[in-house]
């Protein structure tokens, strides 16, 4: 039986209690596009949600059914005038049900609120597909932060303003 997409969340800033939380949600969704645990734990800093993290960048999450089931974060750069998509996120088994497309529109308007014109990110090669149907461009290729070696699909979005 197909699945129904969902359409109903709740879009709210993340609390600065959720770290942990935070954390635990980005290392189990990472881990679902089929990495191991010897990568996951050279990726563990970058996926790290901190109480500093939460207090710079901007964090909002999505709850569908009473539970975390999404996340993103928004670092501007100095000026305001572009920041980069420094973490996004979704429950492995909420995947495909439209928690990524509620929280891509959530963190664009939430960009364009800011005055945001351009959103940068490097991609997990799993998503990059996702990201070029919510309108990101291929801009080329950036060295990973944590796997040396590795490349990452590098991405543009322009805000509506």
């Amino acid at each position: 039986m197909l699945a129904l997409p969902m359409t109903d969340f709740h879009m709210r800033p993340a609390r600065g209690d959720e770290a942990e939380l935070l954390t635990a949600l980005s290392m189990r969704s990472k881990q679902s596009n089929g990495y191991d645990d010897a990568f996951m734990a050279a990726c563990a800093e970058e996926l790290l949600v901190t109480p500093d993290r939460l207090a710079d960048w901007d964090f909002w999450v999505a709850e569908t059914d009473g539970r975390v089931s999404g996340l993103f974060a928004l670092a501007p750069d100095a000026g305001g005038a572009s920041a980069e998509v420094a973490a996004f996120f979704v429950e492995p088994d909420l995947k495909g049900q439209g928690v990524g497309r509620a929280l891509w529109r959530r963190l664009t308007a939430q960009a364009a609120a800011e005055g945001i014109e351009r959103l940068r990110l490097d991609a997990d090669p799993a998503a990059e597909p996702f990201y070029l149907a919510m309108g990101c461009r291929l801009a080329g290729r950036r060295p990973s932060g944590s796997i040396p070696g590795r490349t990452l699909p590098h991405m543009t979005y322009e805000v509506a303003q």
